[in-house]
């Protein structure tokens, strides 16, 4: 199951990226690679007074720039491009009222997985007041070069010094900008040393970055704030010493004395809100009086360090968190994908390219859909969880049957889905159930056999007791001895109530397969609408009331033994999708594309003339040859005579104990007449008169009461040319004769016949028996 501590971390990263940028006072934008807006932070909206961000959507950024910054921002997103970091400071007013505002802007890439560029970065700090700054700078440098004439040539190098630290930081970004400002500064104010540092973690501590020492750079360095000048300007004042400035820091005294300092001037470099960042500083080795400076000069550039700084703070948050959120993303063990409104993958992570069979290379070319198999309950899941992401709603645990690309092996997963705020695409989380589904349906396998099996261990079989010593009887049990222990599919045949069943019950009890469960389908008493179902199942939605997935017969004998009875009334459409089962083991259900493997022995049974059948078209010849493989015919009871004294007396027992009576003897008479009766309905019928006379005994003698002079008298003898259908429809109208054609009901023809009422209705409409 999901975690739910990492899918909060990861809501929660997602959510503090999402409040940096909309809490930053820059104008933020997010670009696709060829440099086209996609989307922008309220703030930026705000300051450029963008009311309708909608229209603006997939145009190309570089269009709102004019002259040479529009070729500047062109140079900047190729930069990106190739990983680097585009930067320039352009014009470009607002849209409402046409005010014209400078931008420090900067274009980063936005790194896919794999490293790559997926997306740019743009980030522009409005610098208008620094630009109008510079500008009056500027037109304060002209008047004092208007007035060199009237002034001291010291005058004149000062004005050309501020010139140089104007124009040689303006064009300075990123990591040039500090070593160029503090360069420029020192050489403004004729001073030996300047330097820029900020605050670490602690804020116990500085790191410089950049320090300028006369004729080189020194290497960047921390140290502690604690006693030395910096320690006042990191607490926001302005600090000045104009000599003997180790004197006034004893702890920080030989530092100073070894670097020759007589002097210091430092400012704090400050955030837009005032919070304190770093501190800027000049040094000198000899005194440095205040008002020969120009203050205001060095305070414009602190700001423009502080500006600096805090971009670059954002900057480092901003790639820190889009990397906390990549790994997360990655290394999630829930799978992650970002998809299209097509479905097409944008990103994986390694958990989800697991779960689906897929590479890294080939996400971007992988379309969800085309995991999901052309199964209609599958089709139907997967409709409703895009018409749910198409109203703009989550899917919450959405169940989804899935294929892998790799070997094409089932992926059950539980899937939530939910679209991105910009709509161009949706966040999809999902875990692998498989494991979980597959044990449910084994589960529900097993539960259903279990159920069969149940139902079976109510009836009685006692299979084991074949009862009759007659040569014809010891042939079938040689013949069982002999197959039992194969693989081979068996064919009984005979005539009805020979116990074809009870045949086939001692071969699976004597069969490798006998610690499992013999599954029965008695197919004439399954309508041939639901015999295709019953057989081989369905999948939920198939047809018309298939509310749910039904597992079929033959899968719920998989590694079991299926018993066929009265496989002469299978469907002759249905035919080939048998023999496909007893030649290859596969089958699908109904409803589905998907091939089940099932390992079952055949045992099939009939009392018809399946030859006959065949000849006459009504069976396939080749669904016969291979059910013919070992052939079993049933002797009539007429024919094993002297099995009858030993059939009565098994069933005498088996009753007498059931009822609580004590019936021990079987009249002579009655003896000699039971072997006499041609039995028609064979075993089933002799089983059933002995049960009806048991009933009727009052003492331990057997009571067949009238039935004796009804039901034993001989039928009239048929003609020797008489078939089996002939015997069949002649016993069922006799026996319809003496029930006053009743069927059903406990003194029902059905019940006499040892037949279910629907099988017996079947049989009659067959034989075209009709109630006179």
């Amino acid at each position: 199951m999901a975690s739910p501590d990492l899918e909060e971390a990861l809501r929660r990263s997602e959510e503090l990226a999402t409040r940096l940028i909309e809490s930053s006072h820059d104008c933020i934008k997010v670009l696709d690679l060829e440099g086209r807006l996609l989307s922008m932070n309220a703030h930026g909206m705000e300051v450029l007074e963008i009311c309708d961000f909608g229209a603006l959507v997939g145009s190309p950024w570089v269009a709102f720039w004019g002259g040479q910054d529009q070729e500047r921002a062109k140079a900047a997103i190729e930069q990106a491009r190739r990983g680097q970091v585009g930067r320039f400071t352009g014009l470009f007013p607002t849209r409402q009222k046409n005010t014209p505002k400078w931008w420090d802007v900067s274009v980063t890439a936005i790194l896919d997985k794999a490293g790559r560029p997926e997306k740019l970065l743009a980030v522009s700090r409005d610098v208008t007041d620094l630009k109008q700054a510079e500008l009056r700078l500027k037109e304060s440098q002209a008047l004092l070069e208007k007035k060199v004439a009237e002034r001291n040539s010291d005058l004149a190098r000062t004005s050309a010094a501020l010139r140089e630290i104007v124009e040689g930081v303006e064009a300075k970004v990123g990591e040039q900008f500090f070593p160029a400002l503090v360069q420029q500064l020192a050489k403004a104010l004729q001073v030996t040393y300047a330097f820029v540092s900020e605050f670490c973690v602690d804020r116990t501590r500085v790191r410089t970055l950049a320090f300028w020492a006369g004729d080189h750079f020194e290497k960047n360095f921390e140290y502690a704030i604690a006693g030395t000048p910096c320690e006042k300007v990191l607490a926001g004042e302005l600090y000045h010493c104009a000599d003997h400035v180790a004197d006034h820091f004893p702890q920080d005294k030989k530092g100073l004395e070894e670097l020759g300092v007589q002097s210091y001037l430092a400012i704090p470099v400050t955030s837009m809100n005032g919070t304190v960042l770093g501190h800027l500083a000049v040094m000198d080795r000899k005194p440095m009086e205040l008002e020969q400076l120009d203050l205001s000069v060095f305070k414009l550039f602190g700001a423009r360090a502080g500006a600096e700084m805090e971009r670059s703070h954002m900057e480092a948050r901003l790639k820190e968190n889009e990397e906390h959120l990549r790994d997360l993303f990655d290394e999630a063990p829930i799978a992650y994908v970002h998809e299209g409104l097509d479905t097409r993958f944008i990103r994986a992570n390694r958990a989800a390219m697991k779960s689906l069979g897929i590479t890294p290379d080939q996400v971007e070319g992988t379309y969800g859909r085309t995991f999901i198999p052309d199964t209609p309950e599958a089709q139907r899941r997967l409709k409703e969880a895009l018409e749910s992401i198409g109203r703009g709603t989550d899917t919450s645990g959405v169940v989804l049957e899935l294929r892998r690309k790799d070997n094409g092996k089932p992926l059950w997963i539980q899937w939530w889905s939910k679209p991105d705020p910009s709509g161009t695409y949706t966040r999809t989380m999902f875990i692998d159930i498989t494991e979980r589904v597959l044990m449910e349906q084994e589960k529900a396998r097993l539960e259903a056999a279990n159920i069969y099996l149940q139902e079976e261990i109510k009836t009685e079989h006692n299979f084991e007791e074949i009862i009759g010593t007659s040569v014809p009887i010891k042939r079938v049990l040689q013949a069982i001895e002999k197959v039992a222990a194969t693989e081979a599919t068996v064919l009984i045949t005979g005539e009805t109530g020979t116990g074809k069943e009870l045949i086939a019950r001692a071969i699976h009890h004597l069969s490798n397969r006998k610690d499992c469960v013999l599954v029965k389908v008695n197919c004439a008493a399954i309508p041939a609408g639901l015999i295709e179902s019953e057989l081989f199942g369905h999948e939920k939605g198939a047809f018309t009331g298939a509310l749910a997935r039904k597992v079929g017969r033959f899968e719920l004998g998989d590694r079991a033994t299926i018993f066929l009875d009265e496989i002469g009334e299978i469907p002759l459409d249905l035919q080939t999708k048998l023999l496909r089962v007893l030649q290859e083991g596969e089958f699908e259900r109904l409803g589905s594309t998907k091939t089940l493997k099932v390992n079952v022995r055949v045992i099939a049974a009939t009392n018809r003339d399946l030859e006959k059948e065949v000849r006459e078209g009504r069976f396939r010849s080749d669904l016969f040859y291979r059910l013919n493989v070992f052939p079993i015919q049933l002797p009539a009871l007429r024919d094993r005579k002297q099995d009858i004294p030993l059939l009565v007396s098994y069933f005498v027992k088996k009753y007498s104990s059931a009822m609580g009576k004590k019936v021990e003897s079987v009249p002579a008479s009655s003896m000699e007449l039971l072997k006499n009766y041609p039995w028609p309905g064979n075993i089933r019928e002799l089983e059933h008169g002995i049960e009806r006379a048991v009933i009727l005994s009052q003492n331990a003698t057997l009571d067949f009461g009238d039935w004796m002079s009804k039901g034993s008298t001989p039928a009239a003898p048929l003609p020797g040319s008489a078939t089996l259908e002939d015997v069949e429809r002649a016993h069922i109208l006799d026996v319809l004769a003496r029930t006053n054609w009743r069927v059903s009901g406990d003194k029902g023809a059905a019940k006499v016949l040892g037949l279910n009422p629907t099988t017996l209705e079947a049989r009659m409409k067959k034989l075209g028996i009709q109630r006179p």
